[in-house]
């Protein structure tokens, strides 16, 4: 824009220059010539004044004479008189051709300008009184005599169309650094608005029009944080109404008979509580917020929590992560990341038949990301890509992967669905693990976590 700007100022006062200028230095040539000519014959009509009554007498010779050298010199006109028998007094720098002699028509009494055909002028101008008939003084202009000033006034104009289109542009650089830069700034803005930063605003600033989408991009964001605001108090008191029944629940198990059954329900209901205070928690987190979490932990912590599960189902279970002191940095909340395991580690548990062993593999990538892996040995995606959201033939919601999805996409990261083929058998046709004659694998991508990030720790036990 600021380029364009300046390209068009440029064009448009090298224009109006253009179309001003041409004619000016055409007016310059021409006042030249006729000041040149105005002087010329102001000198031609002295010298025919002062030799006048010189030339009453047939002795006045000498003193014409000195009178002519007295007009010449070096860069002068060339003066000359012409005396009524042709003799000439002086240089004569220029004879007409025989026939156009304009010296015939000036000794008529008339004093005139006379053009040569090559580029010279001459200023003839009759002598009256003199004796023996008229004599002509002729002042002879060169070409160079005639325009002498025009080029120093030709670059004076030069100067003067280069410094207008100097002013014109850095005018407009500035008008253009102004127009630019708010509407950077309205852009930068925007991105903020766009990372999650419902806080920033824009101020209204440079042309109206640039002011008037300030203005509506602030009451945008202001109204996107009331939205936002609403549904996560809407959220947060949803999961809220749920402790009622959940405090219900833990009074049934104290009332069982059986210690270590109320033991184990007991442990199960202070799972869903802290599951409950999560949600509430996540509802009411600012979205600007964005902590990091590390994969390796978080995964070693779900698959632990999986494992009696697992076990019982006679599952062969393996989990490979770096070391516990390399952790697995990854721009997702832990909780989110616990979520999105649970998911993928549930559907193995429930869409595959029991005995089927399950691989989960942490590993970081070579840009400095990291991908997490759950393979199984089950019957692999119906055609071999995973179902819609939504979509379940188990009786589930559908919504598991998808929960597992969008924790990667929203990262900027990938998801990714594939078959092994180290499976078989048959299933029942749920949405993720199930069907024909391979073994499913589901990679989740990760992108690098910016410099400076503090990675949150594992979630609090979840049911």
């Amino acid at each position: 824009m600021r380029r364009s700007l300046l390209l068009l100022t440029a064009a448009t006062t090298a224009l109006v220059l253009t179309a001003l200028l041409v004619p000016l230095t055409l007016l310059t040539r021409t006042h030249a010539a006729d000041r040149a000519t105005a002087e010329a014959t102001a000198r031609a009509q002295w010298v025919a004044h002062a030799l006048g009554p010189a030339l009453a007498t047939a002795d006045e010779r000498e003193t014409a004479e000195q009178t002519v050298e007295s007009v010449n010199g070096t860069d002068l006109p060339t003066t000359s008189l012409i005396l009524a028998n042709d003799d000439v007094i002086g240089p004569r720098a220029h004879r007409s051709p025989a026939g156009t002699d304009p010296i015939r028509l000036a000794r008529t009494g008339r004093a005139f300008t006379y053009e040569t055909s090559s580029g010279a002028r001459l200023v003839l101008v009759p002598v009256q009184g003199a004796k023996g008939g008229t004599a002509v003084v002729q002042v002879t202009l060169t070409e160079k005599q005639l325009y002498a000033g025009t080029l120093a006034s030709w670059l004076v104009l030069a100067g003067i169309g280069v410094g207008l289109v100097l002013l014109g542009l850095l005018l407009a650089d500035r008008l253009g650094a102004r127009l630019v830069g708010a509407t950077r700034r309205l852009a930068r803005t925007a991105d903020r608005l766009a990372a999650g930063d419902l806080t920033a605003r824009a101020e209204p600033e440079g042309p109206p029009e640039l002011r008037l989408i300030a203005g509506e991009l602030n009451r945008l964001a202001a109204r996107i944080d009331e939205l936002l605001t609403a549904e996560r108090e809407n959220a947060a008191d949803l999961a809220h109404r749920l402790r009622t029944p959940v405090a219900a629940l833990r009074l049934d198990a104290e009332t069982l008979r059986d210690t270590d059954e109320a033991r184990r329900i007991t442990a199960d209901v202070t799972a869903l509580e802290h599951s409950v205070d999560e949600v509430i928690r996540k509802a009411r987190r600012p979205l600007r917020e964005a902590p990091r979490a590390d994969l390796a932990a978080v995964t070693r912590e779900r698959a632990a929590f999986w494992e009696p599960l697992a076990e019982d189902q006679n599952r062969a279970t393996r989990v490979t992560t770096p070391p516990h002191g390399e952790p697995v940095l990854v721009p997702v909340p832990a909780d989110e990341l616990a979520a999105a395991l649970d998911a993928l580690i549930g559907n193995v548990l429930d869409h595959t038949p029991q005995g089927t062993a399950f691989t989960i593999t942490v590993r970081r990538t070579p840009g400095g990301g990291a991908e997490l892996t759950v393979t199984d040995e089950g019957p692999g995606f119906p055609g071999g890509t995973a179902p819609d959201r939504g979509t379940s033939g188990a009786g589930s919601t559908g919504l598991g992967l998808d929960i597992a999805r969008r924790t990667a996409e929203e990262a900027n990261g990938r998801f990714e669905t594939a078959n092994t083929g180290a499976g078989g058998g048959d299933g029942d046709g749920a949405h993720s693990l199930a069907s024909t004659d391979a073994g499913a694998r589901v990679t989740l991508t990760f992108p690098p976590v910016p410099p400076g990030e503090t990675p949150s720790g594992p979630p609090a036990p979840t049911c």
